[in-house]
């Protein structure tokens, strides 16, 4: 896998049930695997329950500014039933530990 340049971190709560969201991830992962850029995600849930997130890997931040701007991105909040706003951080990567 090529190095990551950005990472972004997608966070939301959601009244819908751990299930209901595992399934609606699983439904929606064929589009992000074919998203030009993005060399992983991982779909994250607090221990707590209730929070989820996707932590994204992306080869430049120009392939993060096409998603940011898709359907597919703006579509998160409707699909999980997103309460209130998703918060969302970008992060340039300084350096990896490993190759």
């Amino acid at each position: 896998m090529r190095q990551p340049a950005v990472v972004l971190l997608v966070r939301f709560r959601s009244n819908l049930s751990r299930d209901k969201v595992l399934r609606i991830a699983e439904e929606r992962a064929p589009q992000y695997r074919a998203l030009e850029g993005l060399t992983q995600k991982y779909y994250l849930e607090t221990s707590e329950g209730g929070e989820y997130g996707g932590l994204y890997l992306w080869e430049s931040p120009d392939a993060l500014s096409e998603f940011a701007r898709s359907e597919l991105r703006a579509a998160i909040k409707d699909a999980y039933q997103v309460e209130g706003e998703p918060r969302v951080e970008v992060y340039q990567v300084m350096m990896p530990l490993r190759d």
